[in-house]
């Protein structure tokens, strides 16, 4: 069984804090815990990118001398988990003072619905920004002959690993077609637990909601020749119906080597934080995370990096700002 975390330290933070150690007696180390998801999808290496762009170790250069440019004293640490799920839960039992989630997750966790329908509403949740579309994909092997979701009965297929957002939303696609966990060979794979499997020819297809490329796709096509299948017509739009995050969207062509175009669906990632961090502290991390210098990172970093934009930041918010993060944009002008 999967262990509740797997955790990963961003290396070149804790290096550049065990540098700085003359100045460290003199300033406090804060350290600072983000969920994202497994290491061959999209949160992960998102994370990543964003501890780096929010953290300041003791001992660190100034940020006009071309150090960081990070909350001083702040160590993110970056945490691989199940996903959007797990990372809710770690917010709410203080196991993580920040994560990454899927919007539809975080809401319904928040307002106690969905989901969460027999749960108290998790009022632990609020949130820095919106981040970025991710991507329903539903990989298959191509010769498998399998051309649409309908073809997946019977096959192994992984639904997402127990614990993810991507479960919930390959449970909501069967359903749209008429088909229940039941008609396929389910498994309940991380991303790059189900890549492996499939280019090893034990597993047929697996789903993952994620920004894409997705690094566990793309390792997959170096290996094999894959398909991802439409979602589209009335079960998309069902499904956009009844779950008022999604929205219709493109993989665009050669994003994953010989495939074409994609029609299908997506939700919105989003940059949660604990309703009890210290509302000065979580104004630093949103101003740190807007900085020029973040801006670099994240454009150089990741494909999705470049999605994350400040104009963007406010769009289908799921949980209320945090009041750190509701100061920084009211005084930019982006909240009136």
């Amino acid at each position: 069984m999967i262990a509740f975390f797997r955790r990963f330290i961003v290396f070149t933070v804790i290096l550049t804090a065990l540098a700085g150690l003359g100045r460290a007696a003199a300033q406090e180390v804060t350290f600072f815990r983000i969920g994202t998801g497994g290491t061959s999808g999209t949160y992960y290496p998102i994370g990543g990118i964003i501890a780096n762009a929010i953290s300041n170790p003791p001992g660190s250069l100034d940020c006009d001398k071309g150090g960081s440019c990070g909350v001083p004293g702040l160590v993110a640490l970056v945490q691989s988990s199940s996903g959007s799920i797990v990372n809710v839960a770690g917010i709410a039992s203080g196991a993580l003072e920040m994560a990454l989630s899927q919007a539809d997750i975080a809401y319904w966790a928040y307002n106690g619905s969905g989901l969460y329908h027999h749960d108290e509403p998790n009022s632990s949740l609020r949130a820095i920004t919106n981040l970025y579309p991710e991507s329903l994909h539903v990989v298959v092997r191509r010769d498998a002959g399998i051309k649409d979701i309908a073809g997946l009965v019977g096959k192994r297929v992984s639904l997402g690993e127990k614990g993810s957002g991507t479960l919930v939303e390959s449970k909501a696609i069967l359903k749209a077609y008429g088909l229940t966990t039941k008609d396929v060979m389910p498994q309940y794979l991380l991303p790059g637990a189900a890549s492996l499997a499939m280019s090893e020819g034990v597993l047929d297809a697996f789903f993952i909601v994620a920004g894409y490329p997705v690094t566990a796709i793309t390792d997959l096509t170096r290996s094999i020749e894959i398909d991802i299948l439409p979602i589209t017509g009335k079960p998309a739009k069902n499904v956009v119906s009844f779950y008022p995050f999604f929205t219709k969207s493109v993989i665009p062509a050669e994003t994953y080597e010989g495939v074409g175009e994609v029609a299908t669906i997506s939700i919105g990632a989003q940059l949660l934080v604990a309703a009890g961090i210290e509302d000065d502290v979580v104004y630093q991390i949103t101003a740190a995370l807007w900085h020029e210098n973040a801006r670099r990172m994240l454009d150089n970093g990741h494909a999705k990096g470049r999605e994350i934009r400040l104009e963007t930041a406010l769009d289908g918010l799921a949980v209320p700002l945090h009041a750190g993060a509701e100061r920084y944009y009211r005084e930019i002008g982006l909240l009136k």
